[in-house]
């Protein structure tokens, strides 16, 4: 989820001209034009510039330069707030002491603009017109296309974009949950995870993504965007706001120096200026009676309460601040003040300090450098020094030689005594034998204070008797460093009523012992206590002229306090300014010193300068001066409406941070900061930004629970006018949440960003609830949502309508195909739309699914207007709105709320009939194709049967696939159609079966008898007739085991019977042509006249010519005949079952039949012509049917044995009576086989 904080080192993507539009109101503070100068505290333009009012010479010159001058008024007056409001803002990062930075901020991703949204399109479009040297599969290829049109092209992600609702993180997330479920629907791949396809398409997609772009260069914004994030410096903190109010360098820094920004004591010294101002303006309240207009007359009593407890409790928090020297202030150090007790600064029985508090600790460096003037020793002697502080150790230097007596020594010192005697003596080593003491030549006693001098200097040296050399100078250097409690030291001269009651010159050190506490201490050399000393509370400090009757001084100032005033007297101007500046710091006094030579400026009108010895501080206070700045640095905060003069807006974590400060430091309630906050927001979600509801929720959260007494900023008091307001903005909110839930599709495109549009509804939730202590029933936030849900279908369908231009046909004539083409296009938006409501929405209404689901039934409901308009005007025989129909269907039965809901039962009510009706019509078709088909049929084979039969089966199966493809939702009505659709079938078939048998049979019946029989393809044809349709029965009439027995039985029931027939009459054929192959035998019977007239006509024709054989050519035209059968027969026929039978059926037939034909004989022997056809056919037949695959068992029956037998015995008697049967016999030979082969 995208923050909407924004600073303006996020805005390095966005053109100059819009940071610049957008900088006030994204980074921070606001300034109202609307607020008057008296709301702003006394920030009037200047009188003379309004008075200033040149004669026009016409009404409408003067009217221009008068509106000229009002806006130069208004450019002045907004100046000025700026400039004002940047000091309290300066102050407020020089020395914080309530809020700290925070250091667990969540990461913040990074936006996405309109030119890289459009630079994402151009490289993703690159892609795919491969461009790019990136390999990818197909289906990588397919994902991305499927991502470009339906993310990258939306209109709704294009409008999230240009409301800074889009981060990078959220396209790569988009496209990863778009993959996922492509992924999860790939078939597994042996050594391939999907888990490593994901991962390669996700490095691709980055791949795409990127571009040509350096990753560091991408790394280096990303850091850049995300500095509002980080913990800030004073300085990056001090230019943030001078961006922000547009503030020049310039001014920054005639305001810093003029402030003394960097000098904490000040910062905190005026803080507690501030604080004291805060306690009058109470007290001034409360004897005034001018209270702002709350709930309840008891609540003003309360608010002076709540005004000094606040006071108390911010000095609290500085009293609880380390007090420090100074340096760069670090925020992880600092703590606020937990303590339970209050201090009362108005109280004036403080406890009194004692000496002991005021003690101090002081380190002194002591750097011994050399001694000069050193003459009387002998140059090789041995010297050195020692060095002590009074009451410490002694430290002793290296040993060198008198001819160069050099050190550069240093030795470290601890002590308590603000002015320590420093003692350094220089010895020379003893060259008597009985001396048991170095002599010593020489000493210096120093007395430094922390004002004393840090470089090297020559100090002249006492010298001993012993020593001749009485210019002796010893070089040292002397670094005493001020503790952090000392604010200022030095001599003064003073004179008091209760202390320092003799006019004397002492040493003096401001001490601060805590943040409210400050003495002014005097000392003695060589005491750590100091010897009197003036608590300085409720002391006013300030320049006075010099006193008549007081010797010495030169400069001089006082402390008064109501019954007492203490004199004292510097001997510069500078060290008086000084010594005024701490004191004042230390006092908290609201009046500020002005010096006597300032004074003296400002009467003269700058004609004199100031003085030569003037501290630097001064010299920046008159620079600001100058430039107009002082109004401001001594501007009273006490005096000024913070809460309207610091409006707040949008802020980064550093704006946060200084506003925290600020409200607290200046007394802006909690309520109207979130106020101000709130009306901001909206007034930003109003022209179409994103707001993140978490923001709304806390801020509206904390504003409720204090309009409802609950006490969240420990204020008890409620204004009139906070309750108002609040009231205003609890409607506002609520009308622009219920917009964004209708407008949650847009509002919210695809999900993102992440959990806004959960949160939105938990936001709308509490602000439906009357106080913050009863929940709202749920009934109510079920109905506003149900109303929200109802308008957003209404929305959601006009969208979808203009998107898919349904509207521009209005008005013209649109043909029915027209009509149904666009309605169709329309459906599949609708099931796109209810597809990514599941998908992206559903989540966020778990609470309330039943509401989604009415939302989705109403916005069907709407389509089924359109629907059924489109639907009303299309043709009676046109059945082209059937696929709409089934793109529907599909989509309602899969979803669980949907399936059988009220647009689905409508759906199955509109096409109920037309199903019906078609059922009916295809029925009658099938019929009459059946009918006209047969009548026609040429029974060449086409696939598997012959043509009409093929077309029947192929539209019966093509009906049943379309009435299983409707998938009807309604069971019983499923049942009935496919009960009907079976028996359909059924019937359909079982005529086929019976027109192909009656045209068998028609065939066999007009066809030879004779040898020359061939069978065609067109009884194969019809063979296969049969087989297809007991393969097609199975599949087009199988249903449940009941009517599978009623159907599916009957019509197999009928095909084995006509096939049965079929090759009953084949078989009869087959044996008819055998018979008239007999019959021509029959007529050599023994015993008959013809027998004998041929026997003796090829006798004698024998001695003269070579005769044929009589009868091999009878013989072999019916082997051929039956070769040829059995060919066209395993060739034609797709049944093998029907072959074997038919063959089985055709060989034991013609077997009895010769068996038969041979038993009539058996009283007669046969005519060896006869013998050698019946031999060859016997043979022939018996081998022809062996190799078509008939069982031994069929072969080898008893008849076969019975005419073998009976062959066989004639042919050896046709051997002895006839001398041989010229190469024919029953048995098997190979000769035989060559010639059958």
């Amino acid at each position: 989820m995208l923050d909407p904080s924004s600073s303006e080192e996020e805005s390095d993507g966005i053109v100059e001209e819009e940071s610049k539009e957008a900088m006030a109101p994204q980074a921070g503070s606001r300034i109202s034009p609307s607020r008057t100068s008296e709301s702003s505290g006394g920030l009037a333009p200047s009188s003379s510039r309004s008075s200033a009012r040149p004669t026009s010479p016409s009404p409408s010159a003067a009217s221009e330069e008068k509106e000229d001058l009002e806006k130069l008024q208004r450019e002045e007056e907004d100046r000025k707030k700026k400039l004002q409001l940047y000091v309290f803002v300066m102050r407020c990062v020089a020395y914080p002491f309530n809020a700290k930075q925070p250091t667990d901020m969540a990461r913040r991703q990074q936006k996405i603009t309109k030119q890289q949204l459009q630079q994402t399109k151009d490289r993703f479009q690159a892609f795919l017109n491969g461009d790019t040297q990136i390999v990818a599969d197909e289906a990588f290829i397919n994902a991305v296309q499927s991502y470009y049109e339906v993310f990258l092209k939306s209109d709704r992600v294009a409008k999230m974009v240009q409301s800074g609702g889009f981060s990078a993180t959220d396209f790569r997330d988009v496209f990863k949950r778009h993959i996922e479920k492509r992924v999860r629907s790939l078939p597994e791949i042996d050594g391939l995870s999907k888990e490593t396809v994901l991962s390669s398409w996700m490095a691709k997609f980055d791949t795409i993504y990127r571009g040509d772009e350096d990753p560091r260069k991408a790394q280096q914004r990303m850091t850049a965007s995300a500095a509002s994030e980080l913990i800030l410096s004073k300085d990056q903190l001090y230019e943030m706001f001078q961006n922000i109010l547009g503030i020049k360098k310039f001014e920054h820094q005639l305001l810093y120096q003029a402030c003394q920004l960097d000098n904490l004591d000040e910062q905190a010294a005026q803080i507690r200026r501030e604080l004291d101002g805060r306690l009058q303006m109470a007290d001034q309240i409360a004897r005034g009676g001018k209270f702002p207009k709350f709930m309840s007359k008891e609540m003003e009593a309360m608010y002076i309460e709540e005004l000094k407890s606040s006071v108390n409790q911010l000095m609290a928090n500085l009293e609880s601040m380390p007090v420090s020297k100074g340096g760069e202030f670090k925020l992880q150090k600092l703590k606020r003040g937990h303590n339970t007790s209050i201090i009362d600064m108005g109280q004036e029985d403080e406890n009194t300090l004692s000496k002991s508090d005021v003690v101090l600790s002081f380190t002194l460096e002591v750097v011994i450098m050399e001694v000069q003037g050193l003459k009387s020793l002998a140059p090789n002697r041995i010297v050195y020094c020692t060095m002590e502080v009074e009451g410490g150790e002694k430290l002793q230097t290296d040993q060198a030689e008198a001819s160069k007596p050099t050190w550069g020594t240093q030795g470290d010192f601890t002590t308590t005594h603000p002015l320590p005697a420093v003692k350094v003596k220089l010895f020379t080593e003893s060259t008597g034998v009985l001396a048991l003491e170095d002599k010593e030549l020489g000493r210096v006693v120093l007395h430094p204070t922390p004002n004393s001098p840090k470089q090297s200097e020559l100090h002249k040296m006492t010298v001993t008797k012993a020593c001749p050399d009485q210019d002796l100078k010893i070089k040292l250097a002397i670094r005493m460093d001020k503790p952090q409690n000392m604010k200022h030291c030095g001599y003064l001269w003073a004179f008091g009523k209760n202390v320092w009651k003799r006019w004397k010159k002492r040493f003096f050190v401001l001490v601060q012992v805590s943040q409210y506490t400050f003495a002014m201490c005097s000392y003695r050399e060589k005491k750590s206590e100091p010897q009197e000393l003036l608590q300085l509370d409720g002391y006013t400090v300030d320049y006075s002229d010099p006193q008549p009757g007081l010797d010495g001084g030169r400069a001089f100032f006082n402390a008064v306090k109501e019954g007492d005033t203490v004199i004292f007297a510097s001997d510069d101007e500078q060290d008086r300014i000084l010594w005024v500046q701490a004191m004042y710091r230390a006092t908290g006094q609201s009046h500020k010193p002005v010096p006597p030579t300032q004074v003296q400026k400002l009467n003269s009108k700058g004609g004199a300068s100031a003085q030569m010895d003037a501290p630097i501080s001064q010299f920046y206070a008159d620079r600001a001066q100058k430039h107009g700045m002082d109004e401001f640095i001594s501007a009273n905060p006490c005096s000024f409406d913070h809460a309207s003069l610091f409006e707040m807006g949008w802020f980064s974590p550093g704006q946060v941070f200084v506003l925290d400060e600020y409200c607290a430091r200046n007394g802006v309630r909690g309520c109207h900061r979130h106020l101000c906050y709130l009306r901001d927001l909206l007034e930003r979600a109003e022209s179409g930004a994103i707001i993140d509801p978490t923001l709304l929720h806390y801020s509206f959260a904390f504003c409720a629970s204090h309009v409802h007494g609950n006490r969240p900023d420990g204020l008890s008091t409620v204004k009139v006018d906070e309750k108002e307001r609040f009231e205003d903005i609890k409607e506002r909110l609520r009308v622009i949440l219920e917009n964004q839930i209708v407008n949650f599709r847009y509002c919210f495109p695809f999900g993102r960003p992440e959990g806004a549009l959960k949160a939105t509804l938990s936001l709308l939730e509490r602000v439906l609830m009357k106080d913050i202590v009863t929940p709202v029933p749920p009934e109510e936030v079920k109905g506003v949502i149900r109303k929200c849900l109802e308008q957003a279908a209404q929305l959601n369908y006009q969208r979808i309508t203009e998107y898919a231009k349904i509207e521009e046909n209005v008005g013209r004539l649109v043909t029915p195909a027209k009509k149904l083409e666009e309605t169709i296009r329309l459906a599949e938006l609708v099931i796109e739309v209810l597809q990514q409501n599941q998908e992206h929405h559903a989540e966020a209404f778990a609470w309330w699914t039943d509401l989604m689901v009415e939302h989705a039934e109403n916005f069907l409901a709407l389509y089924a207007i359109d629907m059924d308009a489109a639907l009303e005007i299309q043709s009676p025989e046109s059945w082209d709105s059937f696929p709409l129909f089934q793109l529907l269907n599909d989509f309602l039965r899969t979803d669980y709320h949907l399936c059988n809901g009220k647009f689905h039962k409508h759906l199955q009510d509109l096409y109920a009939p037309l199903v019906v009706r078609y059922v009916d019509l295809m029925e009658s078709s099938i019929a009459q194709s059946i009918h006209k088909g047969f009548d026609r049929e040429s029974w060449e084979p086409v696939n598997n049967g012959s043509g009409t039969s093929e077309d029947l089966f192929w539209k019966l199966d093509a009906l049943q696939t379309f009435i299983r493809d409707l998938h009807w939702p309604e069971e019983e009505f499923a049942k009935h159609l496919e009960s009907r659709i079976q028996l359909m079938s059924s019937n359909m078939i079982e005529n086929c079966v019976k027109r192909t048998r009656m045209a068998f049979e028609s065939k066999l019946t007009k066809s030879s008898k004779s040898t020359d029989f061939r069978i065609s393809p067109t009884l194969c044809t019809m063979f296969n007739v049969m087989v297809d349709a007991k393969d097609q029965s199975a599949k087009l009439c199988a249903m449940e085991m009941g009517q599978e027995k009623q159907f599916h039985s009957q019509i197999d029931e009928l095909i084995e019977e006509s096939v049965k027939d079929m090759i009953q009459l084949l078989v009869a054929k087959f044996v008819a042509i055998l018979e008239g192959v007999l019959a021509k035998i029959s007529r050599y019977d023994e015993g008959t006249l013809f027998s004998s007239f041929l026997s003796f006509t090829v006798k004698a024709a024998s001695k003269y010519v070579d005769v044929p054989k009589p009868g091999m050519d009878v013989a072999d035209g019916y082997v051929t005949f039956v070769r040829h059968s059995q060919d066209m027969l395993r060739d034609k026929v797709n049944e093998e079952v029907y072959i074997e039978r038919l063959f089985d059926q055709w060989y034991t037939a013609t077997m009895n039949l010769l068996g038969t034909w041979l038993t009539e004989r058996m009283d007669q022997q046969l005519h060896v012509y006869q013998l050698k056809i019946l031999i060859r056919i016997t043979k022939k037949k018996y081998r022809d049917f062996r190799l078509q695959g008939v069982l031994d068992s069929t072969l080898n029956s008893k008849m076969y044995d019975t005419v073998r037998n009976r062959l066989t015995l004639e042919e050896a008697t046709a051997s002895v009576r006839e001398g041989g049967m010229q190469g024919i016999s029953m048995k098997d030979s190979d000769e035989e086989d060559e010639e059958d082969d």
